[in-house]
Order: C-alpha cells, then sequence, then structure tokens
C-alpha cells in the first residue's frame, strides 16, 4: 500500500492506494501517529485508489477511531470503491466508519 498524506489545518489527510493487509498496519500506524503528533485532529482516509483491505487493515482503522474520539477528533473515509464498500457492509462498519462522496464534504462534516 502506499500512504501519501496532505495537512489542513487540523485535519490530515491521507491517500491510499493498492492493497491494505497486515503487512501495511506498522506503516499505517506511524503515518497516523505522525499525523496527530504534528497536531492534526481528526484524520480522513482517500480510499478512492484503494483495492483492497482485510481484517488487519479494518481493525487499523477501528483503532484508530477509537484513538481519535479519545482526543475528541474523528476518523472519515472518502469513496471507497466497489470492493471496500463491499468490504466494510459485509463486516457491517459502513455502519461505524463514516464515508463521504468528496473531501469537501467529509471537511464539512468534521466542523
Amino acid at each position: 500500500m502506499k500512504i501519501s498524506a496532505q495537512e489542513f489545518e487540523h485535519i490530515a489527510v491521507l491517500t491510499l492506494s493498492g492493497e491494505f493487509t497486515a503487512d501495511d498496519t506498522d506503516a499505517f500506524q506511524r503515518s497516523t501517529d505522525e499525523r496527530l503528533r504534528a497536531g492534526a485532529r481528526h484524520i480522513v482516509l482517500d480510499c478512492q485508489h484503494l483495492e483492497f483491505v482485510d481484517s488487519k487493515g479494518l481493525e487499523a482503522w477501528i483503532n484508530l477511531q477509537e484513538s481519535l474520539g479519545d482526543q475528541g477528533g474523528q476518523l472519515r473515509l472518502i469513496s471507497p470503491d466497489e470492493t471496500v464498500s463491499t468490504i466494510l457492509k459485509l463486516t457491517r462498519l459502513d455502519l461505524a466508519l463514516e464515508s463521504h462522496e468528496s473531501l469537501e464534504r467529509a471537511v464539512r462534516s468534521l466542523r
């Protein structure tokens, strides 16, 4: 998986591409921790180019959401593709992880 980041005030946007598997969870954790230490309160995950996420990747998202919640922050997803959307629905995580169609809508939901 490839991760790139942008920061907008107190919101960090991480763009994920490829496949998010157990092998990627440490790098994902380091990246999110780095953003939080830099002052981000909320994290938006752009999933438009993410092709797959396994159970460990989903667990990392849930752990991040809980960690952000403990600090008064929130997690949002942007544009999960059909495969990732199906995985979220099958695991019922579509009810726990809020998704938006665009960065603009995700950011608006955080204000």
